[in-house]
């Protein structure tokens, strides 16, 4: 039996992550498989990638949670703007 100790599974020190299913329509797969291969991330990573983002600007973090595998947004000449 694992003990888990804040979020951590004590016996790997692993962090503890939560599976679910997803439903999307293949429109919106094929977007995120291509944009996942642009950033070399799976799709996996890219919803975690985009969930995390949105998860840290909606907590008022600005460009997001810079957590396991985030880059840093490309930045353009202009403040303000991001770089598509």
């Amino acid at each position: 039996m694992r003990v888990l100790w804040r979020g951590m599974d004590r016996i790997s020190g692993a962090r503890m992550r939560k599976s679910f299913l997803l439903r999307i329509g293949a429109e919106l797969w094929d977007e995120l498989n291509r944009w996942a291969h642009d950033e070399l991330r799976s799709v996996n990573g890219q919803i975690e990638f985009v969930l995390r983002e949105a998860v840290g600007r909606r907590k008022g973090r600005g460009k997001g949670i810079a957590a396991r595998g985030g880059r840093p947004e490309a930045v353009d000449d202009k403040p303000g703007k991001r770089a598509r």
